[in-house]
């Protein structure tokens, strides 16, 4: 399953995010993961959920970013949730540019029973609809 968090920049987008992923954590069963390209919110994160900056590993562009998830999810079976902020700016390019990543995503969370969470900044009305639908 994949969940959209969208919104303008500087409308909450993290700090939901980060509920979330707090929140999963008090009754996750398998593992977490909360992927994003900078530390700022790092200290924020429950401790249960495994903290990457993609910086840390070079991560920059779709292709890239596409193999790292694709590596996370592979390295154990057990994972049950990926938080991803900021697609947009980790791989470079606008949303409307990302339906390879959101393919892969849905075919992740879909075969490996994945709830995947991603942060989308812009407005719903410009959503494109390989990404409304997760809405």
């Amino acid at each position: 399953m994949i969940k959209i968090i969208y919104g303008a920049k500087g409308t909450g987008k993290t700090k939901q995010l980060i509920a979330a992923a707090n929140e999963d954590a008090k009754d996750a069963k398998g593992l977490s993961v909360f992927i994003t390209d900078n530390k700022r919110c790092m200290y924020d994160v429950n401790r249960n959920v495994r903290f990457i900056d993609v910086t840390d590993w070079a991560v920059a562009g779709e292709e890239a970013l596409c193999g790292f998830v694709k590596g996370v999810a592979a390295c154990n079976s057990d994972h049950e949730y990926i938080y991803i902020d900021g697609v947009s700016r980790i791989t470079g390019k606008g949303v409307k540019e990302l339906a390879g990543i959101f393919y892969m995503l849905d075919k992740i969370a879909g075969e490996n029973d994945i709830t995947v969470t991603v942060t989308c900044s812009c407005d719903e009305a410009e959503l494109p609809d390989f990404v409304k639908r997760y809405v």
